[in-house]
Formats: C-alpha cells, sequence, structure tokens
C-alpha cells in the first residue's frame, strides 16, 4: 500500500480513574483473557502496517505501571508516554500537543475499546488521504428519545439518521491541533471526544465510516464478563494482520526456518509441508506413519529434540493431527472417547510444553488446530467439540504464560475441509462446498509468520480461499 508523505500516529487515551468501575485500578488495567485491556489494544495498533508511532496518555497515579507494561512487552512503536489532564479532552489535548512535527495523520483511540478491527483502522488512515477528519460510529438499533429537565420526551428523533459514535477518530494533525488550540483559548474542556471540537469550530466536514458492534467500551464491571465472553469467541481473518498484498513476501520468509508439523503426513498437515518444502523450509512432518504418537509426551519430545539436534534451532511448530469418531455418546466406546480428547487436546498441550524450550529460544511460533464445533457442541460428535473447545481455551490461556518467553501461539478455525478425515467420517460430499486444504495450509503458514498471539483464526472458502486464489496460490 503506497504511503503519503509523513507519518500515521496513534494516541491512546488511558487516563481515566476508573470511578464507575469499582475495580482497585482503573479500568484499563484490569485483566481480560490473561493480560491487562490496555495491553490487547496497545497490540492492535503495535501490529498495525500503517502506524507508525503511539502515543500513551496515562493516569499519572499509574504511569510506572505504564512503564513496566512497556517494558515487558518490548512494545516498538510507542513514543511517548505522558501524564494524562483531569479530563478526556485535557488528555487529548496534551497528546495532540506532543505529536511530533513528522505526524500528518493521527488517531484518536480509548484504552478500552480493546476490540478495534485492523480493517476499520485501515479505513481511517487511507479515508484520511480525502477527509481532514474522520469518525466511527454504529447505527443505532434503540429508539432515542430527548427528554426535558422533568423528565417529559421533548423529542423523538428518528433514528434512521441517528449512529453511537466509536473510536478511533482519525484527524489531519494540523486540524485537530488547531480544533484543541481554539478550545484551550475559549476555556472549553467538556467535549466527549474529538469530532465534537472539529465540529464546534467548524473546521470541515467530519466523514463517517462504519464501526463494529464488538468494538464496545469497557466502562462497568459487567462489562468485563462480556469482554471475556467476546475474547472467548472472537476470531480473526487474515484480512485483520496479514498486508495481503505482500503475502507472497511473508511466505519467503519460510526460507531456511526449521518448520516441525505434527499430523504432518496427510491432509492439511501434508499440505503445509508441501508449501514449506517449495519455500525452502527445513520441514519435519511426524504422524504415526512416522511412529510418533501425539499421545505420549515422550514421542513429541523425542521428535523435537531430533531436529533440534540436527539444526540447532526450530522455528515454527505446528499441530493438524486430529481424530472425530461420530456416534452418540450412549454407544461411543470408553477408547474413542479417549483417543479423541488424547489427540485433539492433550496432544496439544503435549506439544506446546516440549516446544517451549526450543521457541523460547527462537522466539518462534506454535499453530494448533480447532473447529467451528467449539462455539457450540456438536450432536452425535461430543467428544471431539469438547475437544476442540477446550484448545481454545487452552490457547488464550497459554499465550499469556508464554508471553514474555517471545513465543507466540493461535490455533486455526476451518471451515469444513476436504481431508481423509472429513470423507472417512461424512463420506464425499460437493467439492463447491468444502475448503481446499491447501487454502487452510496457507492460512496456517501466514498465522505462524505473524506477530499476533493467543488468537482463533478463521478460514472461510467466502474470504480467504478467494483472496488465495486471486493472488494465484490456490
Amino acid at each position: 500500500m503506497e504511503r503519503n508523505e509523513g507519518k500515521t500516529a496513534v494516541i491512546i487515551l488511558a487516563g481515566g480513574k476508573g470511578e464507575r468501575f469499582g475495580y482497585e485500578k482503573p479500568k484499563q488495567f484490569a485483566k481480560i483473557a490473561g493480560r491487562t485491556i490496555i495491553e490487547h489494544t496497545i497490540e492492535k495498533f503495535e501490529e498495525h502496517p500503517l502506524i507508525d508511532e503511539i502515543y500513551v496518555v496515562v493516569n499519572p497515579h499509574y504511569y510506572d505501571l505504564m512503564i513496566e507494561i512497556v517494558k515487558r512487552n518490548q512494545y516498538r512503536k510507542i513514543k511517548k508516554i505522558l501524564y494524562g489532564g483531569d479530563t478526556r479532552q485535557v488528555s487529548s489535548r496534551i497528546g495532540v500537543y506532543a505529536l511530533e512535527e513528522s505526524i500528518r495523520k493521527v488517531l484518536i483511540h480509548d484504552a478500552v475499546r480493546p476490540f478495534i478491527k485492523t480493517n476499520i483502522i485501515t479505513n481511517i488512515i487511507k479515508k484520511l488521504d480525502t477527509y481532514s477528519a474522520v469518525d466511527v460510529a454504529i447505527p443505532t438499533s434503540d429508539t432515542i428519545i430527548k427528554v426535558d429537565d422533568k423528565q417529559y420526551i421533548k423529542e423523538i428523533p428518528d433514528r434512521k439518521y441517528l449512529r453511537r459514535g466509536q473510536t478511533p477518530q482519525g484527524f489531519i494533525r494540523d486540524i485537530i491541533y488547531k480544533a484543541h488550540k481554539l478550545a484551550e483559548s475559549e476555556g472549553f474542556e467538556n467535549a466527549p471526544d474529538d469530532c465534537t471540537l472539529i465540529a464546534r469550530y467548524k473546521l470541515g466536514k467530519i466523514y463517517v465510516i462504519d464501526g463494529d458492534e464488538l468494538n464496545i467500551k469497557i466502562t462497568y464491571p459487567h462489562d468485563v464478563y462480556i469482554a471475556d465472553r467476546v475474547f472467548q469467541l472472537n476470531r480473526l481473518s487474515i484480512l485483520d494482520f496479514a498486508d495481503i498484498a505482500n503475502i507472497k513476501n511473508l511466505l519467503r520468509r519460510l526460507e531456511k526456518k526449521v518448520l516441525v508439523i505434527f499430523g504432518g503426513t496427510s491432509g492439511i498437515g501434508k499440505e503445509i509441508s508441501n508449501i514449506g518444502e517449495e519455500e525452502k523450509a527445513f520441514v519435519y512432518p511426524f504422524s504415526r506413519k512416522t511412529g510418533v504418537d501425539v499421545r505420549r509426551y515422550d514421542c513429541v519430545n523425542k521428535a523435537l529434540q531430533d531436529v533440534y539436534e540436527r539444526h540447532g534451532r526450530i522455528d515454527l511448530v505446528i499441530n493438524t493431527a486430529g481424530i472425530l469418531k461420530i456416534s452418540p455418546l450412549t454407544t461411543a466406546s470408553i477408547d474413542d472417547i479417549k483417543e479423541q480428547i488424547e489427540v485433539n487436546l492433550l496432544g496439544s498441550m503435549y506439544i506446546t510444553k516440549a516446544s517451549m524450550p526450543y521457541l523460547k529460544e527462537s522466539r518462534g511460533s506454535i499453530t494448533l488446530f480447532t473447529s467451528s464445533s467449539y462455539t457450540r457442541g456438536r450432536e452425535n460428535y461430543s467428544p471431539y467439540s469438547a475437544s476442540k473447545a477446550g484448545v481454545v481455551n487452552f490457547v488464550q490461556a497459554i499465550a499469556d504464560e508464554i508471553h514474555d518467553m517471545g513465543i507466540r501461539i493461535n490455533a486455526i478455525c476451518p471451515e469444513r475441509t476436504k481431508t481423509p478425515m472429513r470423507v472417512k467420517n461424512f463420506g464425499m460430499e460437493p467439492e463447491e462446498t468444502l475448503l481446499h486444504p491447501k487454502t487452510v495450509a496457507y492460512v496456517t503458514l501466514i498465522t505462524a509468520l505473524s506477530n499476533i498471539t493467543g488468537q482463533i483464526v478463521d478460514v472461510r472458502k467466502t474470504r480467504e480461499e478467494k483472496i488465495l486464489r486471486d493472488l494465484g496460490l490456490i
């Protein structure tokens, strides 16, 4: 993507005191899915290819805590950590005034909106090539009423024209700088957001792009419970974290990488192995056919030790090994139940545990596999559904444990895919309804090479497969 002259920065507003939150620390420092809310938020901008610098405006009482968080995560883009003010507007002004002259575009975002999507950030930045101010909003599904001081309805506006504002909001730096200067000279300090200032001083039209229902603002204690569920069910597309135009260049990073694939001799694992070899990686596919059973920790450990002794490093570990046996629980054998749990869930845990010493050294990644059945168990394969839900919870939990080691871990969640396991369980199905295993293989490798962690990555025929076909990879 072409870059216009001048850098793009984001100001993350984390100056809130959390008075409505009922927590010993401000809400931005509450933990969700193993990490503080502000860490989840910063990560979205840290990994975005069009964001050059990050400015964090923080409550002065928690400045040292913010410093610790930055050091722990080794963020590359954070330019300044600034003491915030008594109101949101003052904190925003502090951030705007601190921007370097090299900044042309600036986004201003609430620290307690950790679910902002990559494509929305991209859209704002692109629209700033045309507009001087860009807002993000979603339609209201509720009727909005305006009341007077006595609580009588004064007006019921047509909700067709009403939107619920979100962040980030985007601005050309000179425009938002001027807006804050005018507000400061007037003594106006109670704007609920920054677009309010652009409108108040008539500094230009504000273009509105579509937001996202999941881009919630965490304000009250019950929001944490909602956010936990969103994290649990939230799934990414490669559109959310990969530069699509440069996927082929990204895959070239496989050259000379040491890639270990469990379940690598058939189906999706075999396709991953083939792509790895094409990209000149050192590829080691293991499965029961090669004498490696993921249900046995000693087998997994020995396989990894052998690879490490040969190369002195391991960069990427992928586990596609899985088993499905369709049967009502009433008629399922104990051996079948046990095998599915051991292969699908315990195998993933064993592989992760055995891989950690090597991936800590290389700052590498682990990629596991789940299934769409993790969100709601499927009739007649409850052990499989339970094991795949377990993989998701395991990934989200262990991601925080191994974060400080520099290890990334994610899970792939493909739609129905034409694999030997599926054919064995469902017979022959129309090919046009199934994902090609090569599609899933490419998304798996793109994920393994990315900087994301603790995420569930979707693979869909109408989206990822189309993208890869357009690129000539499928």
